[in-house]
C-alpha cells in the first residue's frame, strides 16, 4: 500500500494497482459559497494532478471534499465512488460513471478492491456523510477513512483494521467545541480497530485566512498522541505524511482464509 499526501483531506491511495484519488482539493483556492471573506485556503504549493487516475473516491459534497475547482480539471470518464450529497456535485460537472454508496453498501472493483461507506460525519440536523472502508483483495489489507473524526460503533465489525486516516488533533470554534475531532475520538477508534498505522488528515502544506479562519483554535498535538496511544497500551504507529511525498506503508502480512 502506497500513500502521498496532497494536503487538508486529499490523498492518492495506491492499493495493488490502483490509484484512488481522495477527496481532491489539489488546484486553486478553497472557498464555502465563493465568501473568500468568511473562508480562504491556499496551498502553499500545488500539487500537479497525478497521472493515470483509476477512481476519485468523495466523503462529502462541501468544497472541502468535492472541490469543484480541481474536480473540472479531472477526466470526466474516471469513474467516480461517492456519498449522495458529493454524487451531485460530480453529476453537474459532467461525470459520466458515479456510483454512489448508502451507508453499508459496498463497491466491488475488478476483484481486486471493496469500498464500503459507513456513517461519517454529519452535515447540517439531518445529513450524515461517508466514512469509507477500502480492502485489497489480494492480501486482506484494509484502510479506514473519516476525515472529521465522526467514527460509527458499527465499525466494530470491520476490526482489525490495517490503517486509519483521521484527524489526530481538535479544530475547536468557540461555543462550538471541536468540529474536527482528534485527540480522545481518535484514541477511542484506535480502540475499537485496532490499526497498525494512524496517519492524521486535515492538515498539510496550506494557509487560511478569512473570519471562520481567524476563530479556529488548534487542541493537541501529534507527539501528545502518542502518548495517549502509549498510556492505554496501543501499539500503532502514528506516522506524520510529508505534503506531496509517496511513501510504503509497512504491514504486517495477514494470514487470509481461502
Amino acid at each position: 500500500m502506497y500513500l502521498t499526501y496532497l494536503d487538508s483531506n486529499s490523498w492518492l491511495i495506491e492499493l495493488g494497482s490502483k490509484k484512488i484519488l481522495l477527496d481532491p482539493w489539489l488546484v486553486g483556492n478553497l472557498t464555502f459559497a465563493n465568501a473568500d471573506w468568511f473562508f480562504k485556503g491556499s496551498h502553499n504549493q500545488e500539487h500537479p494532478i497525478p497521472d493515470n487516475i483509476d477512481l476519485i473516491l468523495l466523503s462529502q459534497g462541501l468544497e472541502d471534499h468535492a472541490h469543484p475547482l480541481t474536480l473540472k480539471q479531472l477526466d470526466r470518464s474516471i469513474p467516480v465512488v461517492a456519498s449522495a450529497n458529493a454524487a451531485k456535485v460530480v453529476r453537474g460537472l459532467g461525470y459520466t460513471q458515479i456510483t454512489t454508496l448508502a451507508h453499508g453498501e459496498t463497491f466491488s472493483w475488478d476483484e481486486s478492491v471493496e469500498i464500503t461507506a459507513t456513517p461519517g460525519s454529519p452535515v447540517g440536523p439531518t445529513l450524515v456523510e461517508n466514512g469509507y472502508l477500502l480492502k485489497e483483495l489480494e492480501t486482506g489489507f484494509t484502510l479506514y477513512y473519516e476525515p472529521h473524526g465522526y467514527h460509527s460503533p458499527s465499525l466494530q465489525k470491520f476490526a482489525p483494521v490495517d490503517v486509519i486516516i483521521t484527524p489526530l488533533i481538535n479544530l475547536n470554534l468557540p461555543l462550538v467545541g471541536a468540529f474536527i475531532r482528534g485527540g480522545q475520538k481518535a484514541l477511542e477508534v484506535a480502540q475499537q480497530l485496532q490499526p497498525q498505522v494512524m496517519l492524521s488528515t486535515a492538515g498539510g502544506d496550506v494557509s487560511f485566512e478569512g473570519v471562520l479562519s481567524s476563530l479556529l483554535k488548534v487542541v493537541g498535538s501529534i507527539e501528545e498522541f502518542r502518548s495517549l496511544l502509549k498510556d492505554n497500551n496501543l501499539p500503532s504507529q502514528v506516522i506524520e505524511p510529508q505534503s506531496g511525498q509517496r511513501f510504503l506503508v509497512q504491514l504486517q502480512k495477514k494470514n487470509l482464509v481461502a
